[in-house]
């Protein structure tokens, strides 16, 4: 089964560089990081380290991994699974093994690396990511029946079911919209616990009050938006 992760990235070239470095090269085909109007050196950083670098404009977490999508879909035919994963070195590259195993053994459609299930390094999420995603999952159980614990954006899906979701959402409503658009299509759906550290930087979201409300409200209305 051929392989590649996709990493959107703002601004992080204090990272990027490890996360791409960490990943398994025996699994792994290409790695592609989407540089989403960085405006330091991130793109270079990516591209001396091996990875393929497009390039979005769009300020959006969800936009820029359309552009990654849509990469994939016409110039890699063969590719049978995406992983994604952030930039900020907050997650443990290494287990993307055990994030796509059970997409490789056929067991599911989708997996979800959730940071409830494993160890999180000591102040890694704040109390508003904390209780943002207990909202969230809490939510999407009641309304659609999902199982989930976390909205962690370390994550493996079969790329012929990635297409179907047809996911359209650009900023911060990417993760929910496929978790909820995954079980309203009936994919086999499972979680797997990962690590978490604290991320190197500040984060673009739960670091600013503007963020935080912002990502809370996009959540909330995306949740309700496909009732």
């Amino acid at each position: 089964m051929e392989i590649v992760v996709i990493i959107p990235a703002f601004n992080e070239s204090g990272s990027v560089g490890n996360v791409i470095k960490d990943i398994p090269k025996d699994l792994v085909k290409e790695v592609i990081v989407v540089n989403n109007n960085s405006t330091d050196n991130t793109a270079q950083i990516a591209a001396d380290c091996g990875a393929t670098v497009l390039e979005e404009t769009f300020q959006g977490y969800g936009a820029a991994c359309l552009r990654g999508i849509e990469y994939v879909r016409q110039r890699s035919p063969r590719v049978e699974a995406v992983i994604f994963l952030d930039a900020d070195y907050s997650d443990y590259p290494e287990e993307c093994h055990e994030v796509v195993q059970p997409i490789l053994d056929n067991k599911a459609d989708m997996v979800i690396g959730s940071r409830a299930l494993g160890n999180k390094e000591k102040g890694a999420m704040l109390p508003q990511q904390i209780f943002g995603n207990w909202l969230a999952t809490t939510l999407l159980k009641i309304i659609y029946g999902g199982k989930f614990t976390d909205l962690g954006p370390f994550r493996a899906i079969k790329f012929d079911k990635l297409l179907a979701l047809k996911m359209q959402d650009q900023t911060y409503g990417w993760t929910v919209e496929m978790q909820l658009k995954a079980l309203k299509q009936g994919l086999r759906c499972i979680e797997v616990p990962v690590k978490y550290r604290k991320r190197i930087g500040v984060s673009k979201i739960t670091g600013t009050v503007k963020g935080t409300v912002l990502a809370g409200y996009k959540i909330l209305y995306t949740i309700f938006r496909y009732l």
